[in-house]
């Protein structure tokens, strides 16, 4: 069962003085920038035409600014929370990635391993290897959702829904924010097309798909529904009147629709719109701890992270996950502890204060220290 991920103990080494190979994360980038072809590498850190999307996803977190407490005893500061019915260390989910198999061999196996063995969560995309079954038997005691990209009629959508249940998925996703594939015009450039894409079949389910199937899940099955891809108030509240669990905050990463707006803006006006009547997952360039507590503060319950995955995981496979967590624990620690408080339930929007961006958002624009040389198209 899906319910018993034991949460590795806490490392007392000063950053910098250990011997461990990552002590910042922009080294994940650099490493892994090292070891991927210019296909994969532009998968990853590329976005939907103009990539607006992608900047904006930065930019919105970037305009948010601090406002710490002081005099307050931070000697014992927890990042933990509960969800699912589970402690989890950090309030993280690695995020639904396609095709994973392109930046490490054991795939999303990997990555789940490495999620549970941290206590984090793992989010399954239904088009990375090795699959549903395969995965949850590589990880079985990490806390799993599985994401579905709907390529086929109810029948298709009920067996994916079944099969989650029977391998202790402990939530199930439908994606809603593709139902046209976007122009990526990194690949489009260079004509290259990802094998898996030439392969894809039942586009056109995903783009009749509509909340007709939402209240087909919610009428058949009682596992926890999340839609991902909610980016309106509008589409909130009627995920709402469906019964959903959970709201998924995302634009795909900046990977689909175009000059939409950064996550972090769309955020606080989901929250508004939900009022607590369900939990919120919020993804989109989420890549330091800062950016953690921003969200959580905001109103999120869970935070995606998905290019750090897929940079963490082409560095050093599971323990690059694994170890992109601690960093990521430590930086969420060290924030919270400046903050004035002790842990995530301490926080709201008075923490946060609306500000100018200092730097030009892109998607490396979280690591100063990180100088990648830019391809030429």
């Amino acid at each position: 069962m899906n319910d018993g991920t034991p949460v590795r103990s806490k490392r007392n080494v000063e950053l910098g003085a250990s011997g461990e190979e990552f002590q910042n994360l922009h080294e994940f980038v650099r490493k892994a920038r090292s070891r991927l072809n210019q296909n994969a590498w532009d998968y990853i850190a590329g976005a939907a035409e103009t990539e607006t999307t992608m900047r904006r996803n930065r930019m919105s977190l970037d305009e948010i600014a601090f406002r710490p407490r002081v005099l307050r005893n931070v000697v014992n500061v927890d990042a933990s929370v509960e969800a699912f019915g589970r402690k989890m260390r950090l309030p993280v989910v690695l995020a639904p990635v396609g095709a994973l198999e392109i930046f490490d061999p054991n795939s999303a196996a990997a990555a789940a391993r490495g999620a549970g063995r941290f206590g984090a969560s793992h989010m399954l995309s239904s088009v990375s290897e090795p699959g549903l079954e395969k995965t949850a038997k590589a990880a079985p005691d990490a806390l799993r959702f599985y994401q579905l990209y709907v390529r086929g009629d109810d029948a298709f959508v009920e067996d994916a829904v079944s099969r989650a249940i029977s391998n202790g998925y402990a939530a199930f996703c439908l994606t809603v924010d593709t139902a046209h594939y976007s122009r990526r015009e990194r690949d489009i450039a260079k004509r290259y097309v990802r094998e898996s894409r030439i392969r894809a079949t039942g586009g056109d389910f995903q783009k009749g798909l509509d909340w007709r199937t939402v209240k087909l899940i919610k009428d058949k099955f009682k596992i926890p529904l999340v839609i991902k891809g909610i980016a309106t108030a509008e589409d909130a509240q009627v995920a709402l009147d469906h019964g959903v669990d959970w709201i998924y905050v995302s634009n795909h990463g900046g990977r689909q629709l175009d000059h939409g707006r950064g996550a972090m803006h769309v955020l606080p006006e989901i929250v508004n719109a939900v009022a607590g009547r369900a939990k919120i997952m919020v993804d989109g360039s989420f890549c330091r701890g800062t950016d953690i507590v921003k969200a959580i503060a905001s109103g999120a319950d869970l935070v995606g992270i998905g290019r750090l995955q897929c940079w963490a995981l082409a560095a050093a496979g599971e323990e690059g996950i694994v170890r992109m967590l601690e960093l990521l624990e430590d930086e969420v620690i060290r924030c919270l502890g400046l903050l004035g408080v002790t842990g995530f339930g301490e926080l709201d929007r008075s923490y946060l204060h609306q500000a100018t961006a200092t730097n030009l958002p892109s998607v490396f624009s979280a690591f100063p220290l990180l100088d990648i040389e830019p391809y030429r198209y």
